[in-house]
């Protein structure tokens, strides 16, 4: 009997389903059963179907004679489950990576409850994605297993069934089914939330909810909207037959009307025509089905009032008003937003015409993220060796706490900003500055990039569409040919960029500031930055850092960090480093995993770090200056070159061992070999190659060359006379590799 039977009632969606039923499969916990529910769709998804089948026997393709709906085809998969738990997908849908494990996981610590309520987010076709809003209600915090009543509040999750983990005895017990017609969710959740004697959350997004560009099936004008009224009745005659739930009357009777009202306010639901006729509907239901004792928000009296009345006409012509309130408050938001863009403007082209200030500097990172990378190394020295420029830093206010006392702190779009950007001699950034700037005669402008490039940059992504996402090549050059100086930390990165972004620029081979600290930290400062970050003593950190998949909609972690920390023991954690334009953690809160996304210094967490894992991010050739091993691990090459490519063969000069698959990684860890000669000899080979300059003193370079003028900048310090702070794990303590070391020979994927 699998743990999981997971059910995909499946019809005309042959362009998702392979990926629906592969997330399936991929599960790194495979104890399952995966039912296939073909009703008689149109297009190939039966064949598709059958292959997988053909292919692993977890698969069972159930094929209906007629087209039934999605409630009914649930319902043949129920009847061939054999699972202890029914987890429902629908077909557009994928799960997310590990997601089975983080469910068996949670129904073994809460002792098996009837439900498991996860979480999902939302997948949008121009590849964002956004995180359920109400996630907050799905905390792990409190007495585990409870009930509904304990925390009401799970009604305000998305009521539908696939975020929903429903242990089968229950469902049959209870005689739980999925009724014809639209909303078949709603008879369905309702009853396995108010039945449930047990009820455990996992605060982990599990499903990925596809938002097609066309919408839902709910999106289609049609009268089919009316099924509504009878999924509500059966709700209550499910509430009537069982005089113990009879307190969620008032609760149902307020979310009813609310879901009411939802419909009507939707115009692409209901046809015009028959807009009066579900309202006189809902006017029944309303009197049929009223509980006292009901809260009513203050926010929807007024709806409920009409939908009370049946007042057809003034509901119309209320939500007329409503809407025209709506269209004149944007528009007149719109209206002060243009005037005062258009009052900055004005106040920016007087300041152009004021005289230039020498000792200003204006500095600025990552589209204003916050202080840090190369510019904040810069600015850092300017304070240093040039303390008669005055420094600012452009940043959003959110993150006006990383920036040092010192700089002045302007926030983008201000008249500050304009007045520092129009005056300022030396502009600093690691991308470009607003396209709107208007580069001053007398002006110098520092690019400092943020990396060595090993994927394509530039005008290279010309001939990579997923990658350059709709760039303006021209405003690309537009703003190369504002640089005056570019940084470089070897001379690949000095032919790449003069390659890709062609301009009159001064290339500077100093290294990168941002790698200064890595020649300047103590020991003391490697133990009190893995104090602060939580990382146990004795223990082996791995900075996990991925980069950017231009080619995926939604950015996942490749490997199931809490099966790598399973294997490999409590002796190592994972400082896990999602990119920053991912926006969320790369794996849920497990022990051994230590989120450090939102951490300000990308350079404290390598020093923190006994080892890096990455795949095609520039954090290898900085992390290379430590002289600490690196792994890395690429598992999609073909994929990720196809629709990035990279400026070099990574496999030609790696600057650690290369691991294909996530067991490979756990071996090269047990093993020992991350730290073994064939690691250091690689490493060797590296950073002879990408850290010819980066000895310490590239700021110090910076600033004199550009501010003070001196032509002859300090000497670079020799590869070899470097010393570098050690690790934790390399500084002298006992051996680390205490991991049972696996039988058969060791997996290095790429012969070197």
């Amino acid at each position: 009997m699998p743990r999981f039977s997971v059910i995909v009632p499946v019809y005309k969606v042959q362009a998702y389903l392979h990926e629906c039923l592969a997330s399936v499969l991929a599960q790194s916990y495979d104890d399952l059963e995966l039912i296939a529910v073909d009703d008689c769709s149109p297009d190939g998804c039966g064949e598709i179907i059958d292959e997988f089948a053909a292919l692993d026997p977890r698969v069972t393709a159930v094929r209906l004679p007629e087209n039934v709906g999605l409630g009914r085809a649930r319902n043949a998969g129920i009847d061939r489950a054999s699972g202890d738990y029914l987890v429902f997908l629908d077909s557009d849908d994928t799960l997310t990576p590990g997601a089975l494990r983080a469910m068996a996981d949670r129904l073994k610590e809460s002792g098996d409850p009837d439900v498991l309520v996860y979480d999902y987010a939302r997948t949008y076709w121009d590849g964002r994605a956004e995180r359920n809003k109400v996630a907050a209600l799905l905390t792990e915090q409190g007495p585990v297993p409870f009930r509904l009543e304990d925390r009401p509040g799970l009604l305000g999750v998305l009521m539908v069934a696939w975020n929903k983990a429903v242990r089968r005895e229950f469902a049959e017990r209870a005689g739980l089914r999925f009724p014809p017609g639209y909303y078949e969710d709603t008879p369905w959740t309702y009853p396995v939330l108010m039945a449930a004697g047990s009820i455990a959350t996992l605060d982990r997004v599990c499903v990925h909810y596809r938002q097609r560009r066309r919408g839902s099936i709910l999106s289609t004008t049609s009268r089919r909207h009316f099924d509504v009224f009878d999924q509500y009745d059966r709700v209550f005659a499910f509430v009537g037959e069982r005089p113990a739930l009879a307190r969620w009357r008032p609760v149902l009777f307020q979310r009813m009307v609310d879901h009411f009202t939802t419909i009507l306010a939707k115009r692409d639901r209901l046809p015009r025509a028959a807009r009066a006729e579900f309202l006189r509907r809902a006017r029944a239901h309303y009197r049929r089905h009223r509980a006292p004792g009901a809260h009513i928000p203050r926010r929807a009296r007024l709806r409920h009032a009409l939908v009370r009345l049946g007042l057809h006409r003034t509901y119309r012509a209320l939500q007329t008003g409503m809407t025209l309130r709506r269209r004149a408050l944007k528009l007149g938001a719109k209206l002060r937003r243009a005037l005062r863009a258009a009052l900055l403007q004005a106040h920016y082209r007087v300041q152009l015409r004021l005289p230039l200030r020498a000792d200003r500097a204006v500095f600025s990172a990552y589209w204003g993220r916050g202080h840090g990378c190369n510019p904040g190394a810069l600015e850092a020295a300017f304070r240093v060796f040039a303390p008669q420029v005055r420094t600012a830093w452009v940043a959003d206010p959110e993150h006006h706490d990383s920036v040092p006392p010192g700089p002045r702190r302007l926030a983008p779009g201000t008249a500050a900003y304009w007045t520092a950007l129009a005056r300022s001699k030396y502009l600093v950034n690691n991308v470009n500055f607003d396209r709107r700037l208007v580069k001053r005669r007398g002006q110098i402008l520092v690019q400092t990039q943020h990396g060595t490039p090993l994927k394509r940059m530039g005008l290279d992504l010309q001939e990579y569409p997923a990658a350059a996402r709709g760039t303006d090549f021209a405003e690309l050059l537009r703003g190369v040919d504002q640089w005056d100086y570019v940084l470089s930390a070897n001379r690949h990165t000095t032919l790449t960029w003069e390659r890709v972004y062609p301009g009159d620029y001064r290339t500077l081979e100093y290294g990168y500031p941002r790698n200064d600290v890595f020649q300047r930290a103590t020991a003391a400062d490697v133990a009190r930055l893995r104090e602060s970050l939580g990382i146990p003593r004795d223990t082996v950190a791995i900075l996990y850092a991925p980069t950017h998949r231009d080619y995926r909609r939604t950015q996942r972690a490749a490997l199931d960090l809490e099966r790598v920390l399973r294997k490999l023991g409590p002796r190592f954690v994972v400082l896990a480093r999602a990119h920053y334009w991912q926006g969320a953690p790369l794996a849920r809160p497990v022990p051994g995993v230590i989120d450090v996304s939102g951490h300000p210094s990308v350079e404290s967490l390598a020093l923190a770090s006994d080892a890096l894992v990455t795949d095609y991010s520039s954090i290898m050739f900085d992390y290379a200056n430590l002289d600490r091993p690196i792994v890395i691990h690429r598992d999609d090459r073909e994929a990720y070159e196809a629709a990035r490519g990279t400026c070099f063969d990574l496999a030609s000069c790696p600057p650690g061992v290369m691991v294909r698959t996530e067991d490979e990684l756990i071996d090269v860890f047990a093993t020992g070999h991350w730290q073994g000669s064939l690691s250091a000899r690689l490493r060797t080979v590296f950073r002879e190659r990408f850290c010819p300059w980066d000895d310490g003193r590239a700021a110090e370079r910076v600033v004199r060359r550009v501010v003070l003028g001196e032509t002859e900048p300090p000497p670079v310090v020799p590869l070899a006379e470097r010393r570098p702070v050690p690790s934790a794990a390399g500084s002298g303590r006992s051996p680390v590799t205490t991991v049972p070391q696996p039988s058969g020979s060791f997996p290095v994927t790429d012969s070197l």
